[in-house]
């Protein structure tokens, strides 16, 4: 792991600003920056105090230069200091909500939806209307909500990944909104802005099965499997509308059932993992993808500990 990729992580999980991380380095805002921009490197002994404060956010002991560790290895040992994440953020009002907004707020930014993330709270937690917004993002807001309270009472009491569950989860995230709410499309797709081929929808029945069968066969490396699960979901594109927002619920669903928090993939980050995405289904390399993924779970885990 590079120095660079050290402070991003430690920015992540402290929740730190720039400015504030560089004080408790006791540099200057210029000189981090130079870090994280790869621009220069710190001397052995900034270096020593990088490795130690990561150590402390991360809980793994970096006794080395050599005994590195992966972004990887960081969510492992996170995941291994919860019992039940399931329960645990079903329990707890203020996280449920939290994980409830950004996944609902993010997700649907991500599709075009122009509510802010206070908007969205105030439909959601408070049922009002926003005005000059359209009836369509308002009903995106609520049945996203709802779709996720359904998915972890699922979660509570099952272990696998069913096409009953996925076509539930769309029925919800779509009522109101189209008339095939809860079932596979019937009709060719493109997916806008992409080069990439989705499946004959004459194959989707046999397409999503086989996915399902690859989602329950669990494996040790979880978050490359939810990786590949998420490129192959996305360009299956199995619905009229909504593959973005069931896909990504679906790569949370399989986080939950390992005991690792919902990925949140941010908004910001849009054109990253578009690109990402892309490319893993053009040329079958994940590399990138998957290490994106990584940062949304450790972004997960930074509302888990906030």
């Amino acid at each position: 792991m590079t120095i660079s990729e050290k402070l991003k992580i430690i920015k992540k999980i402290s929740g730190l600003t720039q400015e504030n991380l560089a004080k408790k380095l006791g540099v200057s805002f210029a000189t981090l920056n130079s870090w994280i921009n790869t621009r220069s490197k710190p001397h052995k002994r900034k270096e020593q105090i990088i490795n130690k404060l990561l150590s402390e956010y991360t809980s793994i002991s970096h006794k080395t230069d050599k005994e590195d560790f992966t972004k990887k290895d960081i969510i492992i040992n996170k995941g291994r200091q919860y019992k039940n994440i399931i329960r645990l953020i079903s329990n707890r009002t203020d996280l449920y909500d939290e994980f409830v907004l950004s996944l609902t707020y993010h997700t649907n930014r991500i599709e075009g939806s122009t509510l802010t993330e206070d908007e969205t709270a105030a439909v959601i937690f408070r049922n009002e209307t926003i005005t000059n917004k359209n009836l369509i993002e308002h009903l995106e807001a609520k049945n996203h909500q709802t779709s996720i309270k359904f998915l972890f009472e699922y979660l509570k009491v099952n272990k696998e990944i069913n096409e009953d569950l996925i076509l539930k989860l769309h029925g919800l995230l779509m009522n109101g909104i189209r008339e095939d709410a809860g079932q596979y499309r019937r009709h060719g797709v493109r997916i806008v802005g992409a080069n990439v081929p989705t499946a004959n929808y004459i194959k989707i029945p046999e397409l999503m099965e086989d996915l399902v069968k690859e989602i329950n066969n669990k494996k040790v490396d979880i978050i490359k499997q939810s990786t590949i699960v998420h490129s192959k979901f996305e360009q299956i594109h199995p619905f009229s509308d909504g593959n973005g927002r069931i896909g990504r619920l679906l790569l949370s669903a399989m986080l939950l059932l390992e005991n690792f928090p919902p990925a949140i993939i941010e908004v910001k980050e849009k054109k990253i993992y578009l690109n990402y995405l892309r490319k893993s289904q053009l040329k079958k390399d994940y590399t990138q993808l998957e290490d994106f993924m990584c940062d949304a779970i450790l972004n997960g885990f930074k509302i888990l500990e906030s």
